[in-house]
């Protein structure tokens, strides 16, 4: 294990999710964030909300968690964040993402970058920078960080490849899922047709190390220091796929900053998204003794 505290920022939209029942608090950024406390890591947001009822409750959500609030910003001219879920017959999520939210206008601060310079690693997106003030912002912070990890997140209309392609160069890990790598390899002028073959067109091309895909159901492949390590997956009854990628993410980094193995970091990683996915809404609370006996397949 590690000698000190593992420091992370994660950086972007904090938001809610409305389902056709319900709301629940939401985020990618903020969903890798939850998980990320949940195993102890000292952890900052930097994001935006407006000076409304959801504001106040995402920040009170952060400070119950004990999540650094001191870098999300409070915006009179800007609604917070909403997103609007639907999901098929299968529990997968479809997105209506509103425009413009606080999380679009997150402008830099002295402050942040000394919290992003301290912290081993940074995590970052491609949803919240759809807007220019935001993207300006987070431009900034990679320039300090320490360690740079970019979940692709890929929601038409808000994204660009331009975009894309300065995120990935800048990374030194990259998250996608499958259907996002293929996307992206071609934009970037892959003509392979095997996920194997894109993962190392993506990483040669972008000089990035470390590269991750997630295939669903079926697990998910890790490219870390030249070598592949896969897990296929656990079986659960899905209930809905919100936030179990970003559980996945956050687990990952947590395992391999810390235990330093990588077979037992995507091991754990799927474990968790799979719990998430059996679960409703983003961040259910997963303790370890639960992950434990679900990947030893016990009650």
């Amino acid at each position: 294990m590690a000698s000190k505290k593992l420091k992370a920022v994660c950086f972007g939209e904090i938001l809610f999710d409305v389902f056709p029942k319900l709301k629940k608090i939401g985020g990618a950024p903020l969903n890798v964030a939850s998980r990320l406390k949940s195993f102890g890591v000292d952890v900052a947001m930097i994001s935006a909300v407006g000076n409304d009822e959801n504001g106040k409750e995402l920040i009170e959500y952060f400070q119950k968690l004990e999540i650094n609030t001191g870098s999300i910003q409070v915006k009179k001219n800007y609604p917070t964040g909403v997103v609007n879920v639907r999901l098929n017959e299968k529990g997968n999520a479809s997105y209506d993402i509103t425009y413009p939210s606080a999380w679009d206008k997150i402008r830099l601060s002295i402050d942040d970058l000394e919290l992003v310079k301290n912290a081993d690693f940074f995590v970052y997106g491609s949803l919240a920078s759809r807007d220019e003030s935001t993207k300006k912002t987070v431009l900034q912070l990679l320039e300090v960080a320490n360690y740079k990890i970019f979940d692709i997140n890929l929601r038409v209309p808000h994204y660009t490849e331009d975009t894309l392609i300065e995120f990935m160069n800048a990374a030194d890990f990259i998250k996608f899922n499958d259907e996002e790598l293929y996307e992206v390899s071609r934009f970037l002028g892959s003509t392979y047709n095997s996920l194997q073959q894109n993962l190392e067109f993506i990483a040669q091309k972008t000089s990035t190390k470390t590269i991750c895909v997630t295939l669903g159901s079926h697990g998910a492949v890790l490219f870390f220091e030249g070598a592949y390590y896969h897990n296929c997956g656990y079986y659960v009854e899905v209930v809905d796929t919100v936030g179990s990628g970003d559980s996945f993410l956050a687990t990952l980094m947590y395992k391999l900053f810390t235990e330093k193995d990588p077979q037992e970091a995507i091991n754990t990683a799927c474990a968790v998204g799979a719990l998430v996915a059996q679960n409703e809404g983003a961040n259910p609370v997963i303790s370890d003794v639960i992950i434990q006996k679900f990947m030893k397949g016990t009650k």
